[in-house]
């Protein structure tokens, strides 16, 4: 993700997958329960991840931010809620505009499960002139905490109309509406996906909603852009396991092109030409077998439809192919979800090369360009 940190509660995508032995189900919870069924202490275990990451960043930066908000910041960051909005009540009778520091004790309030006095906080600042993205989040957290999803739909339309380049509002509204209708949310998932393509939320849930239709070309597509955008998380390694079952699904049928919605030649120039090298699958899918596979289709790409439809992921894949890791790279991906045994004696027997991909990996960045956007059927 690139340009500011956003407000990520793990909670708003527990409606939309949950795997075990590597198996990838869909599971959706109601808007309610998904909000309720915590308790405080498992609320402070849930977010002490990324307030940590929202502390370090930029949400609650403040370019002249005085000591008062830096002291906030630091009970947040420990858990220590009721200190946090002593010393922000405290600072804001001196600054009782300030942004940043409304939004601090907004969210103070919402993880100290205060939803009245979070929102008497929050819902101001979105009619504000100087109304940030932010803002729109912290508010739609408190909505979920209450349970008010028709003001919760209602906020985000707002804050879309105010932002429509906004990746994670797009995301987050497709997460209310996905509660009850997913036909609904791939729409914003998709949208969040064409204007700002390295939010990685939208793809996580755009893969698991197409695995749970069977539209395999999407899933593979979208899954593997995700764990290239967000590489080191639990959400990695579900949509690592996703990748792996959908690869076997896909080659599961004589025909890959069975039951798949192909309205547009990126979709069938995918699928025809990944569906030419199928062969090297015929003794089952693992992680050598899906490397040849993908080396095959990426030459072929690259010879057919590469010029006619740029496409970042299938030029990393490229790279990697030219500089020797491409065998490493699908071991990351399916190695583990495959077999752990099996992945532990490759890493043992390929030392090398593993280190060099993942050396590489961590040093670079996956950014994707604008205008490579090319599911169009979903809009």
């Amino acid at each position: 993700m690139t340009g500011k940190n956003y407000y990520h509660p793990k909670q708003y995508r527990q409606f939309m997958g949950a795997h075990s032995d590597n198996k990838v189900t869909l599971t959706k919870i109601g808007f309610a329960s998904s909000f309720n069924i915590l308790s405080l202490a498992i609320m402070k275990s849930i977010f002490s991840s990324f307030i940590i990451l929202l502390i370090s960043g930029s949400v609650f930066s403040q370019q002249n931010s005085n000591a008062s908000d830096e002291t906030a910041k630091t009970y947040i960051r420990q858990g220590d809620y009721e200190n946090a909005i002593l010393v922000l009540n405290k600072a804001l009778q001196q600054d009782n505009q300030n942004l940043e520091m409304l939004k601090d004790l907004a969210f103070a309030y919402y993880l100290q499960r205060d939803f009245d006095k979070s929102l008497a906080v929050a819902k101001p600042l979105v009619d504000r002139a100087d109304v940030d993205v932010q803002s729109y989040q912290i508010l739609g957290m408190v909505y979920k905490g209450i349970e008010e999803k028709k003001e919760c739909i209602k906020m985000y339309r707002q804050a879309i109309k105010k932002f429509p380049h906004s990746g994670v509002l797009y995301n987050e509204y497709g997460e209310v509406l996905g509660t009850d209708n997913g036909a609904d949310a791939i729409r914003f998932w998709e949208r969040g996906i064409e204007v700002d393509p390295n939010y990685s939320s939208n793809y996580f849930n755009a893969a698991l909603y197409y695995y749970s239709k069977n539209e395999k070309i999407w899933s593979l597509i979208y899954g593997e852009i995700f764990v290239n955008l967000e590489s080191y998380s639990k959400r990695t390694e579900q949509i690592k396991d996703m990748l792996t079952q959908e690869y076997k699904k896909f080659f599961a049928d004589a025909s890959l092109l069975r039951g798949q919605n192909i309205k547009n030649d990126f979709a069938l120039a995918f699928v025809t030409e990944i569906n030419a090298h199928s062969s090297e699958v015929a003794q089952g899918i693992t992680p050598e077998s899906l490397t040849r596979v993908r080396e095959g289709f990426i030459a072929g790409w690259f010879e057919k439809d590469g010029q006619q439809f740029p496409f970042h992921l299938f030029d990393y894949m490229q790279q990697l192919i030219k500089q020797g890791t491409f065998a490493a790279y699908n071991q990351w991906i399916f190695g583990a979800s495959q077999n752990e045994t099996e992945f532990q004696n490759w890493v043992k027997t390929h030392t090398e090369e593993y280190s060099k991909f993942i050396n590489f990996q961590k040093n670079r960045i996956f950014k994707l360009p604008a205008g490579q956007y090319y599911q169009t059927q979903s809009k």
